[in-house]
C-alpha cells in the first residue's frame, strides 16, 4: 500500500516525525477508518492531542493525519495535517451555532441535481456558494435528462447563474453526456459528490466504471426522493486511481463562512454593490440605489438579488446572530422613519 496513491504529499509534514501519514477514508461517531503504507485499519483520536487541546483540528473524511500505527487494534490519530480544501455547513444539530465539516482535500465538487421534481435553482446557488468557499472547483451535473423533453432549457438556466462553472446534462440510462465527465476521473483526482438522495450519485460512478461498485436504490415516484444508500461518508478508490468522497443526501445546507463563495457565485450581483448613492443603502426604496436601477433596467434579476441577500443574511446570522439581529432591527427602524417622513412630505 502506498499512501501517495491516495494523494499524500511529503510537503504536508513540516518536520521529521516517527508518526505515519494516513488518510481518513470513512468516519463513524468516534472512530475512523484509515489507510496508510501499513494498509487499512481503524483509529481513534489521541486524547491529549485533541480533547485536551482547544486549538486542535478534528479530522473528517479525506483528511490526512499522522498516526501511531497499531498492528493489534485501533491506531491513534496524533495530528490533522493542513487541508488544501474543505466543505462545511452549519451543523443542523447545533441550533445553528457550530460548523460541521463534510469533507476535506478534494479537487472537484460535483453538484448533482436530477431533472425531475428534485430540480431547484436556489438549491444549486446554495451548493455553488459553499463549493466555491471550499477552495475546490465546482462542477454541476444535471442527471436524468432523459426524463424531460427539453433538457437544453434547464442547461441554459443553470449556466446563467453558474458563472465560470462547467454544467453538464447526462443520462446514465441512455449514456448521454457521460463521455464529457471522464476528463475529471483521472488518477490522483479526488471528487466530492454532493446532492439529495436519489439524484444518481452512485449510479453515475457505476456507469463510468462499467461495473457495480456502489449500491443504488429506486426513488419514490411521488416526490422523486431516494433512500439513503450512503449512510456514512466514505472515500472510495476507483480502479483507475480516481478517489470519490460520497456523502449521504443532505436535507439541510446552512451557510457558514461563505464570504469568498458569495463573491464568486454572485459576481453579477457583487459588481453593482458599493455604487449606490448612499453607503448604507438597504436596496429597498432609496433614491440612487444602483441595485434597484439594475433590476429596473433588466441588468439584474430581482429573484437573483433576493437569493443573494437570503444567503448573505443567513451566513451573517449563523456567524454572529446577536449582532445580526441588532443591525436588522436598526435597519427596519431607519426604513420605517424614511417611509414616515416621505409620507408626511407628500401630504
Amino acid at each position: 500500500m502506498n499512501i501517495k496513491k491516495y494523494g499524500f504529499k511529503d510537503s504536508l509534514v513540516k518536520s521529521k516525525t516517527n508518526e505515519i501519514p494516513a488518510r481518513i477514508i470513512t468516519t463513524y461517531r468516534d472512530r475512523y477508518e484509515i489507510i496508510c503504507d501499513k494498509g487499512k485499519g481503524f483509529a481513534k483520536l489521541k486524547t491529549g492531542s485533541y480533547y485536551n487541546n482547544p486549538n486542535s483540528i478534528y479530522p473528517t473524511i479525506g483528511d490526512f493525519v499522522l498516526i501511531d500505527w497499531n498492528d493489534n487494534g485501533d491506531s491513534r490519530i496524533i495530528e490533522t495535517l493542513k487541508r488544501e480544501s474543505s466543505f462545511s455547513r452549519v451543523d443542523p444539530s447545533s441550533d445553528r451555532q457550530h460548523e460541521q465539516l463534510i469533507a476535506a482535500n478534494f479537487d472537484y465538487v460535483f453538484i448533482m441535481q436530477s431533472l425531475n421534481s428534485n430540480y431547484n435553482l436556489q438549491r444549486i446557488e446554495r451548493y455553488l456558494t459553499l463549493s466555491w468557499q471550499s477552495g475546490a472547483i465546482p462542477v454541476i451535473i444535471l442527471t436524468k435528462c432523459d426524463l424531460v423533453e427539453n433538457y437544453e432549457k434547464y442547461l441554459l438556466e443553470v449556466e446563467s447563474i453558474a458563472i465560470g462553472v462547467n454544467v453538464y446534462a447526462i443520462s446514465c440510462k441512455t449514456g448521454y453526456g457521460i463521455e464529457n465527465l471522464k476528463r475529471y476521473f483521472k488518477q490522483g483526482n479526488t471528487l466530492v459528490f454532493l446532492g439529495s438522495s436519489g439524484v444518481g450519485k452512485s449510479t453515475l460512478v457505476n456507469t463510468l466504471i462499467g461495473t457495480k461498485i456502489m449500491q443504488t436504490s429506486e426513488i419514490r415516484e411521488d416526490d422523486s426522493r431516494g433512500r439513503h444508500t450512503t449512510t456514512n461518508r466514505q472515500l472510495i478508490m476507483l480502479p483507475n486511481g480516481t478517489m470519490i468522497i460520497d456523502t449521504p443526501g443532505m436535507r439541510e445546507l446552512g451557510m457558514w463562512d461563505v464570504s469568498e463563495g458569495l463573491d464568486k457565485t454572485f459576481q453579477d450581483v457583487e459588481k453593482h454593490l458599493g455604487k449606490c448613492k448612499f453607503s448604507d443603502c438597504s436596496h429597498i426604496n432609496e433614491l440612487g440605489c444602483r441595485i434597484l436601477e439594475a433590476i429596473e433596467q433588466g441588468e439584474l434579476s430581482r429573484d437573483r438579488f433576493s437569493s443573494y441577500m437570503k444567503l448573505r443574511n443567513e451566513a451573517k446570522y449563523n456567524n454572529d446572530s446577536e449582532n445580526y439581529l441588532k443591525e436588522k432591527n436598526k435597519k427596519f427602524k431607519e426604513i420605517s422613519k424614511y417611509n414616515k417622513n416621505n409620507k408626511t412630505n407628500k401630504n
